[in-house]
This record gives structure tokens, C-alpha cells and sequence, in this order.
């Protein structure tokens, strides 16, 4: 009997431990969630046909590429564009001034909406923050094309700007047509719109520290200050630690379409990057293959940006993505 009695426990157990085995299975999970899979598979596909697709594309970085010739059968010639990247006279201009003015937007741009975060966290009036909150969101969803011809309006020589400075006894500024303020104008109109939706990752991390914290510090005597200082700066350095290495890359992965609408030949010496070179080169001279090369290194150079930001922050024993 007791032989028998062991042996029904063993069994039970074991079916219990399949069962688990089972449940646990990749198998499994596919059953339960077989609706949420199909969701997400359209976008899956996407990702893979417009993205992961063309990059076979970069083959021609290498090649002499014609149109009639196709992928395979344009000539081959190995590293030639990277080499004529280098040798052009343009080249140390738009490197210079890709990397100047990603470094001034990330050391300038990243901590506006840090800051207005810490703002609206400290309203204690939930009407007035919700009402800051939507008016700091606005701008984020206004097209590019409509920012740029709302700073080209109000800038403009007969603009509302230059109207103000001549009232004062000031001169009239051709803000667009001046190198000089090329930067700060871009710089500036990006945290105008960027600012409010940045910033909602910092008022999540925000309001996942436990208030009995503040309360603490209110009771010991804390100002406001300290405790934004102490308790909050604190709380939210984990997504300020990942963003900061998200946004590294950016210091060379400039995006085209702002610095594009804004420019012009008279602006060229700081406003050429690398991405309106690339479309200068390729789309208007035909040149794809150099083109391709060209926005190839710009890539290889993001991931090593990115990558050494991210080992930077592991060294400093602070939260990386890898």
C-alpha cells in the first residue's frame, strides 16, 4: 500500500510539474496571447519592409551605382566615395558643423524640459498644472514645415520682430540670412517645441517616488529646494541617465528636415550638415552611391557615439540600455 501511495504521489507531481512546464512554454504564451501577437504584427512587418529591407541598399556605398545596371551588376569599387568624402574641401565643414551644432542642441536643449518637470511637479493646483501642461504640448504637435514659416514671418525683415527692434531705435536683423544666428535659432525653436513632451517621461518618473518622502523632509524641516535637490533629482536620474545616452548619438544624427527648411546658400558656412550634404550630393547631383557612403559613416558614427555613451554610463555604475 505504501508502495502504491508513493507512486501516486510521484505521478501527480510530475503531471503537476508538466503542467507547469507547459504553461511556462513559448508554446503557451503564443495560445494565451495570440491576439495581442496579431496587433503588433502589422507594425512588425512594417519595421521589417522599410527598414530592415533597404538596408540592403548600402551595398551601393561601395559600388559605382547605375539605374540601368541595377544592385549587382553596377561596377564595383570598393572603398573610392569614402576616400572622395575625405579628400573634398566641403567635407571638415560639414563635419564641424554637425557636431557643433548637435553638441550645443544636446548641452543646451536636454535640460529645459528636466526643469520644467520639476516645475509642474511642485503646482500644487491641479487645474493650473494640467492648463501648463497642454500649453507646453502644443508646439510639439505642430508640423515642421509650420514652425519654420512661423519663424520665418515673425523674423522676416517687415516682421513683428524686427517691427519691435526698429520701435526701440534698433536696427532691422535678416535673422535668415545671417550666419550668426543660425545656431541659436534652431537651438531655440527646438526647445520651444520639444520642451512640454519631454518632459512627460520626467513627471512619470516623478510621480513614482513615494510621497511619504516629502512628507519625511517636510516634517525635518527641508525647504523646497532641498527636497527637489534630495528626493526628487534623485528619483528621476535613472531616466535622465537613459535618455542622455539616447539623445548622445544626436550629437552627429542631425535631423534634415529643420536644418533644411532653414538654410540657404548665404547661410551654408553653419548651416550645412552632413544630411543636407548628403541630399545635395545624392538626390540633386545623382551621386547615390556617394551619397550612400557618406550617410553610412554618418551612421557608423551615431552607433559608436551611442555605444561609448553607453559604456561611459556602465563605468559610472549609473542604468545603461546594454
Amino acid at each position: 500500500m505504501n508502495i502504491e501511495h508513493n507512486e501516486s504521489v510521484i505521478a501527480s507531481a510530475t503531471v503537476k510539474r508538466s503542467g507547469t512546464q507547459n504553461k511556462s512554454g513559448w508554446r503557451y504564451d503564443l495560445r494565451r496571447n495570440t491576439n495581442l501577437y496579431l496587433m503588433v504584427l502589422p507594425g512588425l512587418i512594417g519595421f521589417i519592409v522599410f527598414h530592415y529591407i533597404p538596408m540592403y541598399g548600402i551595398i551601393i556605398a561601395f559600388k559605382q551605382y547605375d539605374l540601368v545596371l541595377g544592385f549587382m551588376e553596377s561596377p564595383w569599387v570598393g572603398f573610392k566615395h569614402f576616400q572622395s568624402f575625405f579628400n573634398d574641401p566641403y567635407a571638415v565643414r560639414v563635419i564641424k558643423n554637425t557636431l557643433l551644432l548637435g553638441f550645443y542642441s544636446l548641452l543646451i536643449g536636454f535640460w529645459p524640459p528636466i526643469i520644467l518637470a520639476l516645475l509642474l511637479n511642485e503646482l500644487t493646483w491641479k487645474r493650473w498644472k494640467k492648463f501648463f501642461q497642454s500649453i507646453s504640448y502644443l508646439p510639439h504637435f505642430i508640423a515642421m514645415v509650420v514652425v519654420v514659416g512661423m519663424m520665418m514671418d515673425f523674423l522676416s525683415i517687415n516682421g513683428v520682430v524686427n517691427s519691435i527692434l526698429l520701435s526701440m531705435g534698433f536696427d532691422r536683423i535678416a535673422f535668415f540670412n545671417e550666419s550668426g544666428y543660425f545656431r541659436s535659432l534652431y537651438i531655440g525653436s527646438g526647445i520651444w517645441q520639444g520642451i512640454g513632451w519631454g518632459s512627460i517621461l520626467y513627471l512619470a518618473a516623478l510621480t513614482g517616488i513615494d510621497p511619504e518622502q516629502y512628507e519625511a523632509s517636510y516634517i525635518d524641516g527641508a525647504s523646497r529646494l532641498q527636497r527637489i535637490w534630495h528626493i526628487s533629482l534623485p528619483g528621476m536620474l535613472p531616466t535622465i541617465t537613459i535618455l542622455l545616452i539616447l539623445h548622445a548619438s544626436d550629437i552627429i544624427n542631425i535631423g534634415f528636415e529643420k536644418v533644411y527648411l532653414m538654410t540657404n546658400p548665404a547661410i551654408y558656412e553653419v548651416g550645412d550638415v552632413i544630411q543636407t550634404y548628403v541630399y545635395r550630393r545624392g538626390i540633386v547631383d545623382r551621386n547615390f552611391s556617394y551619397a550612400t557612403a557618406v550617410g553610412l559613416l554618418n551612421s557608423a558614427a551615431a552607433f559608436l557615439i551611442l555605444y561609448t555613451a553607453n559604456k561611459a554610463s556602465r563605468a559610472l555604475k549609473q542604468n545603461s540600455l546594454w
